[in-house]
């Protein structure tokens, strides 16, 4: 039986329509939506609040969130597979997607939080998303994200 971990990605929004990514601090060019697994005990949406703190510096008081989506699911390739059963004991993950609006006076994002995840952000139309910044393994979920939540097919 597959085991997927439980994961939770924020699609981060302006009033205005651009869509927040980051780019990941040891992949130059690998760009993605804040994104982490639950913790035991956490609710999804205390994992949701708790990584976008962590990973752009923003409170659940700086966005509002209007929704979310959640079955959306991949399997690791075979080499990451084998050491995330080590750490994890999961073949894949399924994550739950959030649609946060940023708020009115919200401070700018922040990726120089420790650990340290991203090396820098940037704030696109949802219809700019290139998959090429993305793994092979993770496409087809982005592909039914981008279309769930923004009527964009990549």
């Amino acid at each position: 039986m597959v085991r997927f971990r439980p994961n939770v990605a924020a699609l981060m929004v302006k009033p205005e329509g651009q869509l927040l990514i980051c780019e990941r601090w040891t992949i130059p060019g690998a760009w993605q939506f804040p994104q982490g697994g639950v913790d035991d005990g956490e609710s999804l949406e205390e994992a949701l609040f708790r990584e976008v703190r962590e990973e752009v510096g923003l409170s659940p008081k700086h966005y509002e969130v209007l929704g979310c989506r959640s079955g959306y699911r991949y399997l690791y390739p075979e080499p990451v597979r084998v050491k995330k059963m080590r750490k994890h004991g999961c073949q894949g993950q399924e994550q739950t997607y959030y649609h946060c609006l940023l708020k009115a006076g919200a401070p700018e994002v922040d990726v120089n939080q420790r650990p340290r995840e991203f090396g820098a952000y940037r704030w696109i139309q949802p219809e700019e998303f290139d998959l090429d910044w993305l793994p092979e393994f993770k496409r087809d979920v982005y592909r039914e994200v981008m279309m769930d939540f923004f009527g964009v097919a990549l």
